[in-house]
């Protein structure tokens, strides 16, 4: 068993290193807070030994966690299990320590938030577990916060890509660390609770069957966003600015480019509220290089519907923004993927919208019944998300530490064209408008994009099948006439690259890496998407080929698939 601290003695521990330093060394606080789990784990012991039972308990370093050195927040590189495996000869039970390892030098490190977990999952990695149980205060991953929705319900199977989202988006039941272990060495994790006997919820590789619409509502309450607006609409751009990001390991969540106008664009992405100070910083930085100005804005939250059954059912975005729109919530960016919608809103409306977008989607009965919103259709291959687990224990077996990135697919889609609107009022319900005539008509909408109003005026980009375009266009006839303002243009062919792998979001030099290949590339960059485990962009039709070659040459892909093939998806190692 793996053992955290004792409730409250971590933050006993901050509050002792408080009383001495208002900055205390990383390192020092390593040592300190590592003590709590080593408390745990020897008191643990002596419970066992007093069940008449044979336990031995570890700490980190003994269990054989080697990490790098980023002190408070560690990544583990590799576990010798050798003790571990000599003790259970032994017929031992053996109790080790979570959240902590040491680095090439035996300093002790931690591993940063839900390091037990991401411990417990690692552990389980390295000696090929069936299954991981994690016991906890609650009875198991719930269709949303049931401190915020009392209606609330279990879910019984969820899949590691859905739970990937729900963890990243804010479901504090699982941290999205120890969900990348679970995926990438294909260990089962099932969560329980510690006060009674229960199922829990499994997670796994498939999700439930039948596939409800969507699984959960998820939500980060305190986001910032910064937006650099103005700046030049040319190859290289981007690169400058995720490079910035990444050189200052500030960790970004939506990121949002629109299709720039007049040789501008305007590109947003938030950031956790601590980090917006860094983060203007360096917004700053690249607009005094670059041109352009920097806006933000404080007191936000995101959220989000997750759900593999989005993928094949229209309406789904719709039907949020509905919801949001009827309780007058303006919304200020939305970024998709094929599971996921997410929306970026004031936070002081941030229950208010969970509570509507829960009950508008019906979670609480729909957990056991087919889905009751949206209109069935067959997806095209563009949405489906392809089974990539063997690829990626391919990938495994040569990483050279456990917690590094896993790219486990780069492929193009050149079967979409792109409706952009603009100079739309900035009110709530007109997303909902929107889509809701274009799902009215059985389009299928692919990538959704929402940038920062400048002005009162918003405007939104999407992607649909070519031949749904002019009917697409035709859809939007009715709803733009509240809007007389709003102008449509649209691009009949457009390339959509999308990198896929666990780990994207906390690797804070993933977007570096992408936007530097194609900057070197000479390749601009449209829009851009992202998700906890894909990033998206699109560019133009006849740069789909080179982007291509540019990102899987980046992410050493050796393989070059024909992106002539329509939705071409391909093997990766």
């Amino acid at each position: 068993m793996v053992v955290s601290a004792r409730g409250k003695k971590t933050d006993e521990l901050i509050s002792l290193a408080a009383e001495i330093t208002g900055q205390p060394r990383p390192r020092e606080m390593d040592m300190l807070l590592s003590t709590g789990e080593q408390e745990s784990v020897a008191l643990m012991a002596m419970a066992v030994h007093e069940l008449g039972e044979e336990a031995i308990s570890l700490t980190g370093a003994q269990i054989g966690v080697r990490t790098d050195g980023s002190h408070t927040k560690a990544r583990i590189i590799s576990i010798s299990t050798q003790r571990i495996k000599d003790a259970l000869d032994a017929g031992q039970i053996v109790i080790a320590a979570g959240f902590q390892g040491v680095d090439e030098n035996f300093d002790i490190t931690t591993l940063g938030r839900g390091g037990s977990d991401t411990t417990a999952a690692a552990l389980a990695a390295a000696l090929d577990a069936e299954m991981c149980e994690i016991y906890t205060d609650v009875e198991g991953v719930f269709t949303t916060d049931p401190r915020v929705v009392s209606s609330a319900a279990k879910i019984e199977q969820v899949s590691y890509d859905e739970m990937l989202e729900l963890a990243s988006l804010g479901a504090g039941v699982m941290h999205s660390r120890s969900i990348e272990f679970a995926k990438k060495y294909r260990v089962s994790l099932r969560v329980k609770p510690s006060y009674v006997d229960g199922p829990g919820t499994l997670i796994s590789s498939q999700p439930a069957h039948p596939t409800p619409m969507v699984t959960g509502v998820a939500f980060v309450r305190s986001e910032a966003r910064v937006s650099l607006i103005g700046i030049p609409d040319h190859p290289g751009v981007m690169n400058r600015i995720f490079s910035l990001l990444s050189d200052s390991r500030i960790p970004v969540d939506m990121v949002v480019q629109n299709v720039g106008v007049a040789g501008t664009a305007n590109v947003s992405f938030t950031v956790a509220e601590d980090d917006l100070g860094k983060a203007l910083s360096v917004a700053a930085t690249a607009t005094g290089d670059l041109g352009g100005t920097v806006q933000h804005d404080g007191n936000l939250s995101k959220v989000s519907v997750v759900g593999h059954g989005m993928q094949t059912h229209t309406g789904v975005a719709a039907q949020m923004f509905r919801v949001l729109a009827d309780n007058s919530v303006n919304i200020h960016i939305v970024t998709t993927s094929e599971i996921k919608i997410s929306v970026l809103i004031d936070q002081n409306l941030c229950d208010l919208a969970v509570n509507a977008v829960h009950e508008g989607f019906q979670l609480t009965q729909q957990l056991n019944q087919t889905p009751r919103v949206g209109v069935p259709s067959e997806p095209p291959k563009t949405l489906a998300l392809k089974d990539t687990s063997e690829l990626e224990a391919d990938i495994v077996s040569q990483l050279s530490g456990m917690e590094e990135i896993v790219v486990s697919d780069i492929y193009s889609d050149i079967d979409q064209a792109r409706v952009t609107i603009t100079h739309l009022d900035d009110i709530p319900g007109v997303a909902a408008d929107v889509f809701s005539a274009v799902a009215d008509g059985g389009v299928l909408v692919d990538m959704i994009i929402q940038n920062v109003a400048l002005d009162g005026k918003a405007n939104i980009s999407f992607t649909v099948p070519p031949d749904d375009l002019a009917k697409t266009i035709e859809l939007l006839k009715s709803p733009l006439k509240k809007h007389p303002a709003a102008q449509v243009s649209c691009d009949e062919k457009i390339g959509k690259i999308s990198v896929v792998g666990i780990g994207l979001r906390s690797h804070t030099d993933v977007g570096a890496r992408m936007f530097r290949a194609l900057g070197d590339s000479g390749i601009n960059v449209q829009m851009v998407n992202t998700s906890e485990i894909k990033v998206s962009i699109v560019v133009a039709a006849d740069q789909t080929a080179a982007a291509l070659n540019a990102l899987r040459t980046s992410f050493r892909m050796t393989q070059n698939p024909d992106p002539q093939l329509s939705g071409s998806r391909s093997p990766t190692v």
